[in-house]
């Protein structure tokens, strides 16, 4: 009688068929074309940066693209895709087990399992959490029937989504004294705000990215509390070719409740019975007016007010998806719940490394870098841990990677161009630096960080042409305390600083160190 087959083996696996863990399987496949690349996604899709451009040393543009894995299997003919999720993982003996029963061997493992939504009430059928395709898919379809919704959060997919939504009351509950905390201060948010109560929406630009779908996905009905999503992040523009609108005629009606979170959540019929008053959507200059509207749920806020809606959206942050892979496994968890990684993305399991969302960055960073859940970060991180996975194969040094030398972020909010820089928030910088502003309302919102005379960070919003300047003026350091003014003009100071940099540039062009 024939022995059964042995695990099947690979001397290279990566778990996450997101941006992360996609651009380190083709790293992998590129550097070692004669070895078989494992790769281990749950999901039927996986997600491929496509259109990449390096606009400055630091800055980069892509696309995301949700494709079938047989492209990449076609792209790459060593990268195998074995769709499962992981049931457990056995680090000692260099196994992954699957649950399809599977298992397989390898020598050197990256875990990019992304992360889940950070959902307020776990398992309420009214709370929706955006994360992936298919959450996504359900959001649309649900925001089709209604009236009013709560957003509760203040980040990338709460800006994203208020500004996107149109034929429904939306009402805002953000923990924060402004909208965007994560990314603007209270400046930035005041420039952005009249872009929520604008009546005629601007076009767009134009969306070139090939969209993905799995044939009959429309059809499957998931539960929508789920948090345990299998799909990965959401990539740029993920609410393109998305339908956000409600039942109404109108455009934008937002209205934000600030510095509150959400005390509690009440199904109809409990909220009948505590026989409170329920808020209508707030009108100008108008004193809160009761609802008379029955609403399927109702929020209660810890400012005391409780608004009904149809359902509502939890966009309150992420956690790493790092459940799958601590069952026996003595790994070091970091204080956000991720992966600590050293500077060559190794975590502290011989053999295994992490890369995205699941990681917790825990080396001495530069300066003018720090961690954010970002698509920018993850396809970094996966292509930086292939090369470091394959130096180690090889026996070769390496050094940590040019792209965590300084903090760099390009993104879109309320159709203006945002790019943020170093310290743009002044984060870890305490009380000891200045902040130099320009703003021309509804064209471009400027804001630089300085301490002792250097520029430590910055956040530009709209056409600004200065973000290869102070991105190199951050790497270099230099002093600009002759360059700078009280009261300055951003172009004019982008032509001061142009010929300062000249002046050190050497003949090869490249930035110069002090």
């Amino acid at each position: 009688m024939a022995a059964a087959p042995g695990p099947a083996r690979s001397r290279f696996a990566v778990v996450g068929g997101g941006i992360a863990g996609v651009t380190c399987a083709e790293k992998l496949a590129v550097e070692f074309p004669s070895e078989d690349i494992f790769l281990v996604t749950a999901s039927p899709v996986i997600k491929a940066v496509t259109n990449f451009k390096q606009i400055s040393k630091t800055l980069e543009e892509f696309d995301v693209e949700e494709q079938p894995s047989s492209l990449l299997e076609r792209r790459y003919t060593n990268i195998k895709v074995i769709q499962s999720g992981v049931k457990q993982l056995k680090s000692d003996e260099h196994k992954i087990f699957t649950e399809d029963g599977k298992e397989y061997m390898y020598e050197k493992l990256c875990l990019c399992a992304g992360a889940i939504p950070k959902l307020i009430f776990e398992g309420n059928p009214y709370v929706l959490g955006i994360r992936d395709t298919d959450s996504a898919q359900a959001f649309q379809k649900h925001l089709a029937q209604a009236q009013r919704i709560v957003v509760v959060g203040n980040g990338g997919i709460a800006l994203e989504l208020v500004y996107e939504i149109e034929g429904c009351e939306v009402i805002w509950a953000i923990k924060d004294k402004a909208i965007g905390n994560t990314f603007f201060d209270a400046g930035a948010a005041e420039f952005l705000i009249p872009k929520l109560t604008a009546e005629k929406r601007e076009t767009p630009i134009e969306c070139k990215r090939t969209k993905y779908t799995m044939e009959g996905s429309e059809k499957k009905e998931r539960p929508v509390a789920a948090s345990d999503k299998v799909g990965s992040a959401l990539g740029p523009d993920w609410h393109e070719g998305l339908h956000l609108k409600g039942t109404k005629e109108f455009s934008h009606k937002v209205h934000i409740e600030k510095l509150c979170e959400v005390k509690k959540i009440h199904l109809q019929q409990e909220f009948l019975q505590l026989q409170q008053m329920s808020l209508a959507f707030p009108k100008e200059e108008k004193n809160a007016e009761a609802d008379e509207v029955l609403w399927p749920v109702y929020v209660e806020l810890t400012n005391g007010k409780i608004y009904g809606c149809d359902f509502i959206v939890s966009a309150t942050g992420v956690v790493p998806n790092v459940k799958p892979f601590l069952d026996g496994n003595n790994f070091a968890i970091g204080e956000d719940g991720g992966l600590k990684v050293d500077k060559h993305m190794q975590t502290s399991l011989p053999d295994i490394y992490a890369a995205g969302d699941i990681c917790t960055a825990s080396w001495e960073p530069s300066p003018v870098w720090h961690q954010m859940r970002l698509w920018t970060q993850a396809r970094q991180m996966g292509w930086y841990a292939a090369k470091c996975m394959t130096a180690d194969a090889l026996g070769e040094s390496i050094d940590l990677d040019f792209s965590f030398e300084l903090f760099a972020h390009v993104t879109k909010f309320f159709n203006y161009k945002v790019v943020v820089l170093g310290k743009y928030n002044a984060q870890g910088l305490g009380l000891d630096h200045e902040l130099m502003l320009r703003c021309t309302k509804g064209q471009e919102y400027v804001k630089v960080v300085m301490q002792n005379g250097r520029m430590m960070g910055a956040v530009l919003i709209g056409e600004t042409d200065l973000e290869e300047t102070f991105e190199n003026l951050i790497l270099n350091q230099m002093d600009l305390s002759a360059y700078v003014p009280l009261k300055w003009d951003a172009k004019v100071l982008q032509l001061k600083i142009a010929q300062v940099h000249r002046d050190c540039r050497g003949e090869t062009g490249t930035y110069c160190h002090r």
